[in-house]
């Protein structure tokens, strides 16, 4: 049998339906956005994680010319070292059909018997090639599905100059390709980029590298120092021609995933605290002012018998309702986006079992928060019910203590009608509930703005990037540095219109016991197609002198301009000088040294060389161009700026659209739960004061006025501080990127303002239209009746 109060806690719920739906909606918002974000986070650190266990993932790389095998004995007796592996591994060309230039590669060599001891292959279809056969190969799986490649179809492979086709034996995935990114660019490229696994006797022979290796993977024992291990390993490789070891996250597939990871983390910390805490407040204002209003039947239920206990957990049963009702749409929602969220991830991360996890600690956290919400927003109002007085709540509740308003005082009531001056006069006597609403509206507003700006920013990279910095048609890429003469041949090829040649030259840069491996770049004096700019657009011409760094380059060697840097050169002889920093600039891709390019000649004590060209082409003959540079064995890949553009759109585009889609629901449901909230409680508590206005003889415009007047004020209130929330945000979301691959600047344009101001009035006005319709509908007998 039900109890009585129970009945009246349905009879509650129902007659405040439209209350309860938006506040319901405002807390699955907040679990929805903490089960799908941290699940997805958590579903990509377990695949990331296992994936690297069973696979043996390196803890530490390092690449270099050529080492003889026996010195894999004394890397293996470096202190902390587990497991010492080495490789052969070297770029290629891939010129298979279909594609407009050649695709670059990596061919990379499988021991004589097994599977490799460190980084191994995963095969998804096929087998391994089998020792002594020369023409077979393991394809890596993204590029065999760009070009729908299949066990037992060739592919056609540029080894050392000399153009080979392998069988394709097995299809394979592998933890340093999660995200497979050509080496030296910034961009997944799965069409144009190719890994292929040979047997070590093929690479070998191809490459005069018999009894030898030029890549080297580490395992660490448990507890080992990597950076001590590097430093040792870097002395013993040097010698041969080491690029610098580095550890894995500096590894770049990892790093890309590190810093995705780090970007769902920090949103999964700030998406639900707005909301949850959205949510406690419409939880004390709508409680609050029902337990005003049920002073009375308060009153009667102690009389009869009820203990303060159980009226104040008649309260709590009623917010609980609320707040499970939303915490089960929320588990649903939360689910089946993050279901999505994880299956967009599976479009650029190689893992072989992402799938989106439920975790019940994820969703046991969700609920208790939700919990812990209803009762921080529901416990001022228990209190109050509990320590009420049966006598005093059968009285009418104290009026309000009135004194004049500040816009009284300041005598500003004269430039306003009689709606205007009530409304003013209601804001300034309840300061507190309209900072709150206001606030509520904020955070709706900067939902908004954090969800898009990422818009701007990335508008604001591209600009800089390809239309400032990189303004070349074509980049070619030398196998190793040529004599910048080739560069005047290069520019009588047909269709070349300007060209410019660039040196790039690894180095290790170090300030004090700081160090950092990053590309030195060399520019000729006139560059007009690779330039170096900072964020705002501004061209720094390199310097005369010594050498400019990215400022996040300055940042991590804790070094400032007059300065000097030592750098140590790891190619050529390999030679170490002191620099002086003459200049810094805040760049937006990488880390790097730029320099002018016969100053780099120089410290390279080398003729004037050059590694890139950049190249100004006519369109109408870029055919030629590119069958002509194909044709050269001294060229190891092409790349078109256009192609770029489109792959990084691409790249950013579909999580960027439904990113913005999703913040914009929540975002809405938050400003229509803030404004339908506040007006039906304001209603509900001025429903005598609004009948007794219109007995006087206002129409319903004008106590509409009255009542929707306040709340366009709490909304345009809102309106500025959520858009600097709503910066904060987007700064804190930038936080978990790491900024030495990209930085992106935290860039908020006036669209994307107006968006969030647009859709904010557009659900405060969907709101205002509701509760309209219950002011028309106001029975002016019922409300002007007093009970004695």
């Amino acid at each position: 049998m039900v109890a009585a109060i129970d009945r009246k806690l349905l009879r509650d719920l129902f007659n405040l339906r439209g209350q309860v739906i938006t506040i319901a909606l405002v807390c699955a918002c907040g679990i929805a956005s903490y089960a799908s974000v941290l699940g997805t986070y958590e579903s990509l650190l377990y695949a990331r994680d296992a994936y690297y266990e069973r696979q043996r993932f390196a803890d530490v790389f390092a690449y270099l010319k050529r080492a003889p095998d026996a010195l894999l004995a004394r890397i293996q007796d470096i202190p902390g070292v587990s497991l010492a592996y080495g490789r052969i591994l070297q770029p290629v060309k891939v010129p298979i059909e279909g594609l407009t230039e050649p695709a670059q590669g990596q061919a990379i060599s499988l021991p004589a018997t097994g599977e490799p001891p460190l980084n191994g292959v995963h095969l998804v279809e096929g087998r391994l090639p089998e020792t002594g056969r020369e023409d077979e190969a393991l394809l890596l799986e993204a590029f065999a599905k760009a070009h729908k490649l299949r066990p037992g179809d060739h592919i056609p492979v540029v080894l050392n100059g000399v153009l080979r086709s392998f069988r394709i034996t097995g299809i394979a995935m592998s933890p340093e390709y999660v995200f497979s990114v050509p080496p030296g660019e910034m961009l997944a490229d799965p069409l144009r980029f190719a890994v292929l696994w040979l047997n070590q006797e093929v690479l070998a022979a191809a490459y005069q590298m018999e009894g030898a290796f030029n890549d080297v993977l580490v395992k660490l024992q448990p507890g080992a120092s990597e950076s001590a291990v590097i430093v040792e390993l870097n002395a013993l490789l040097d010698p041969h021609g080491c690029m610098g070891a580095y550890g894995r996250d500096k590894q770049l597939s990892h790093n890309v995933v590190k810093s995705e990871l780090g970007s769902l983390k920090a949103m999964a910390k700030v998406l639900p605290v707005i909301f949850l805490a959205v949510a406690a407040f419409l939880v004390n204002v709508v409680l609050s002012r029902l337990v005003q209003l049920q002073r009375q039947q308060i009153a009667v239920l102690k009389a009869v018998g009820y203990r303060d206990r159980d009226i104040g957990l008649h309260y709590l049963k009623l917010v609980s309702v609320i707040l499970l009702i939303g915490a089960l749409l929320g588990l649903a929602f939360g689910v089946w986006i993050g279901r999505y969220f994880t299956d967009l991830y599976i479009k650029f991360f190689a893992f072989p079992d992402l799938r989106y996890i439920s975790d019940p600690g994820v969703l046991g956290t969700a609920l208790l928060v939700s919990v812990v919400t209803a009762v921080i927003g529901a416990l001022a109002s228990a209190r109050t019910v509990m320590r009420l007085p049966p006598a005093e709540a059968m009285r009418p509740e104290a009026p309000a203590i009135y004194r004049r308003a500040l816009s009284e005082v300041l005598k500003l009531q004269a430039l306003f009608g009689d709606s205007a001056r009530m409304v003013l006069r209601e804001l300034e006597r309840r300061p507190l509930r309209t900072l709150l609403s206001a606030l509520g509206i904020a955070f709706s507003v900067a939902l908004l703005v954090s969800g898009r700006f990422m818009f701007d920013s990335i508008d604001l990279l591209m600009n800089v990037v390809f239309e400032g910095a990189q303004r070349e048609d074509v980049i070619v890429v030398f196998s190793e540095a040529v004599p910048e003469r080739a560069m005047r041949e290069i520019g009588h090829l047909p269709g070349v219109l300007r060209v410019e040649g660039l040196r790039v030259v690894p180095v290790r840069v170090r300030f004090g016991h700081r160090t950092r491996d990053v590309q030195l770049m060399g520019y000729g004096d006139r560059a007009q197609l690779r330039r170096v700019m900072d964020d705002r657009g501004r061209v720094y011409l390199p310097p005369r002198e010594g050498v400019m760094l990215s400022s996040e380059l300055a940042k991590v060697l804790n070094v400032g301009l007059g300065q000097r840097v030592r750098v140590e050169l790891l190619e050529g002889e390999r030679q170490k000088s002191e620099l002086a920093v003459t200049g810094i600039v805040d760049d937006l891709i990488a880390m790097f040294g730029h320099m002018r390019l016969d100053n780099l000649n120089r410290l390279m004590r080398e003729q004037s060389r050059v590694s890139m060209a950049a190249l100004s082409v006519d369109p109408r003959r870029y055919g030629e161009l590119r069958d002509a540079l194909t044709d050269r064995p001294a060229v190891l890949g092409i790349s078109r700026r256009e192609h770029l553009i489109e792959q990084f759109k691409r790249q950013t585009a579909d999580q960027m659209h439904v990113f913005t889609f999703i913040v914009t629901a929540f975002a809405s449901i938050i400003a229509i739960g803030v404004v339908y909230n506040n007006a039906r409680v304001s209603l509900s508590m001025r429903s005598r004061d609004l009948a007794s206005l219109r007995v006087l003889g206002f129409r319903r415009g004008e106590i509409s006025a009255v009542l929707l007047g306040e709340l366009a004020l709490e909304v345009l209130l809102g309106l500025p501080p959520g858009m600097l929330i709503g910066k904060l945000l987007a700064i804190g979301m930038m936080s978990g990127i790491d900024t030495e691959q990209y930085r992106f600047p935290v860039v908020i344009s006036a669209q994307t303002y107006a968006y969030a101001a647009v859709v904010t009035l557009g659900a405060a006005l969907v709101s205002a239209l509701l509760v309209r319709r219950k002011l028309d509908k106001l029975d002016l007998i019922a409300v002007l009746k007093t009970r004695e």
